[in-house]
């Protein structure tokens, strides 16, 4: 793992710059990393972006959070004893990094110490029962004692149960909305308890209020901090089958308790056996797994770059170009290396049309390298 010290930290006006453009319309983790490498760094991608927007057909000028708005966010996250850690910092947690979508601004409360330890992840249901929520302290409390961090997402029931039972080691929250905007309410003496040797993260701003399409982004974060995930109870359509999702698909361990056939609440997780996930009855089966990984460091930096020169995005296309790659495009997902062979362009053409879209709002991007026009 990463020493702390290791890293390069922003100046203060970096990290108002960084600030800005992640909170800018349609800048995305993936488009700031784009962007940032291209323009040698946010402020000269802050510049760039009305003319992305107006190239990309946007129908309107682009949204830049005002300095103004990005002074007042940082004034209200220093008065809340929040800290910004910026991606390729000491303090960004290492497990994190190595996702491709990773915030690139992360807003800490509490103790910055819990991030640099393994972390494992357990989630579950809302609606648990006695069982789950026994099952879940037993863990939470075992694997904390034996050195790692949990982390969970503050909900009722399971999520609860594990925060709860690792507050003497250390547990972390990842939550959907800002700092002041807790959701559950009702768990703010929790979040209270928790900051003393743990942690409250956050990617977004303060003063948003959590909705529902924000839980899915926030569980991405969940399985992105931890070595393995593991699910306590979850029903069929349950969000911690989602963070199981994510945890797949972003190479972490997934541990899944096994339930009756009779009980709902067991029936994602029986479903998670089925696929492959490991089998767990008590802490040593997830110890045995992580081990071997905790065995290998991981250090992926990713700092502003102090060259001014151009990265990927080092040709200009002309307008048959990007009317062919724009043609390409539908709702339908589709690769981006078959856009580049189809279009018969170079693929550092295709990757500007692309982020022109996108900045003017008329692209999504999916996992694995796939994209489609909004």
């Amino acid at each position: 793992m990463r020493n702390p010290g290791d890293g390069v930290r922003l100046t203060d006006e970096q990290r108002l710059d960084w600030l800005r453009l992640i909170r800018s319309e349609n800048v995305g983790p993936r488009t700031f990393r784009t962007l940032v490498n291209h323009y040698g760094g946010a402020r000269g991608a802050l510049a760039a972006l009305p003319d992305l927007a107006r190239r990309g057909g946007a129908t309107g000028p682009a949204r830049i959070l005002p300095r103004e708005e990005a002074e007042r966010e940082l004034k209200t996250a220093k008065s809340l004893g929040a800290t910004f850690v910026a991606l390729g910092e000491p303090d960004y947690p290492a497990r994190l990094q190595m996702i491709d979508d990773a915030p690139p601004l992360l807003a800490v409360r509490g103790n910055l110490g819990v991030l640099a330890r393994p972390q494992v992840a357990i989630v579950g249901s809302r609606n648990a029962s006695a069982a789950g929520v026994k099952f879940a302290e037993r863990l939470a409390y075992d694997l904390s004692e034996a050195g790692f961090a949990i982390v969970s997402g503050l909900a009722r029931g399971i999520d609860a149960a594990a925060h709860r039972a690792s507050l003497a080691r250390g547990t972390v929250a990842v939550l959907a909305g800002g700092h002041d905007r807790l959701y559950p309410a009702e768990h703010a003496d929790l979040l209270d308890a928790m900051l003393t040797d743990g942690a409250a993260v956050t990617e977004m701003p303060f003063g948003w209020e959590p909705r529902g399409r924000d839980f899915p982004r926030r569980n991405r974060l969940i399985s992105g901090l931890a070595v393995g995930v593991v699910i306590v109870e979850a029903a069929r359509r349950s969000g911690s089958l989602i963070t199981a999702r994510f945890a797949g698909e972003q190479g972490r361990e997934v541990f899944a308790v096994p339930g009756s056939p009779l009980d709902p609440r067991a029936e994602g997780t029986n479903g998670l056996l089925k696929q492959g996930a490991t089998l767990v009855t008590e802490a040593a089966d997830v110890i045995a797994v992580l081990q071997p990984i905790l065995g290998h460091g991981v250090d992926l930096p990713a700092q502003e770059p102090d060259s001014d020169a151009p990265g990927p995005l080092d040709a200009e296309p002309g307008g048959d170009e990007r009317s062919r790659i724009v043609a390409l495009l539908g709702p339908t997902p589709v690769a981006i290396d078959d856009l580049v062979r189809l279009s018969r362009t170079s693929a550092a053409i295709v990757r500007t049309v692309l982020l022109e879209l996108e900045i003017a709002g008329r692209l999504e991007r999916h996992g694995g390298a796939l994209v489609s026009l909004l």
